[in-house]
């Protein structure tokens, strides 16, 4: 069996965030970058699967060179080999198409259910309707019988089971498996594994970024004395009008 798992280059969830050149760019300064968390849980799966099928692993970002480190990390983990489409990952159309350009040919596509700096959520939708495969998202057990794949996904006010049949696209979150740490033999081996640095498919971009806004600071808080119910439900009237 053939798993790919597509992985993001994404900011640190303490990074501190701010933009430059009149807020158009986002300023990467001393921004520390990991695998996308959602990412995370796919490649804790597919390992699991690795290990009790006999299957390979490659996983595959579209990045610069400057996210090599993040790929090289998940080598550590445990992929066995990895591919970078040189580009920067613009809008979700463009990623879906350079993962559908590298995608055929593997037995189950696995990613996180969306990327945490964007949060899009389409691109395993649109990997599967550009390939042609069911896309399931977003996938918290999944287990393989054979051709078919048992899972479980997160709806509103609960849980749903779904099987389909290999190949598929599928976009993970916990608890699916739980995540890996890298330990120093996967460190050192994960500098020989195999990283083959791709150019990009010739994709029109479908979206304009032309300025980015922080949120509003947070406003000051106002303590109210236990006692004083009146005090409080005026503020939620008059001045937080939530009543």
């Amino acid at each position: 069996m053939k798993i790919l798992v597509c992985i993001s280059h994404v900011p640190d969830t303490t990074s501190k965030i701010n933009f430059v050149e009149n807020n158009t760019k986002f300023d990467t300064t001393g921004v520390q970058y990991i695998i996308g968390p959602y990412d995370d849980y796919a490649l804790a799966r597919a390992i699991e699967l690795k290990e009790s099928l006999s299957a390979t692993v490659t996983v595959l970002n579209v990045g610069l060179v400057e996210t090599e480190p993040t790929i090289r990390k998940a080598l550590a983990i445990g992929a066995d080999d990895a591919i970078r489409i040189n580009a920067a990952p613009t809008d979700s159309n463009f990623v879906a198409r350079q993962i559908a350009e590298h995608a055929k040919g593997y037995d189950l596509i696995l990613m996180g259910r969306e990327s945490i700096d964007y949060n899009s959520g389409v691109v395993h939708s649109m990997v599967g309707e550009l390939l042609g495969l069911p896309s399931v998202s977003p996938v918290m057990k999944l287990d393989i019988e054979g051709t078919t794949v048992k899972m479980q996904r997160e709806i509103e006010g609960g849980k749903e089971s779904v099987e389909a049949s290999l190949p598929l696209v599928a976009g993970c979150q916990e608890p699916i498996a739980e995540w890996k740490i890298p330990n120093m033999r996967g460190i050192m081996s994960a500098r020989t594994k195999p990283l083959n640095v791709v150019e990009p498919k010739a994709v029109e971009a479908a979206v304009n970024f032309q300025k980015y806004e922080l949120p509003p600071a947070k406003g000051a808080v106002k303590m109210i004395s236990e006692d004083n119910v009146a005090e409080l439900v005026s503020l939620l009237k008059n001045e937080a009008k939530v009543l």
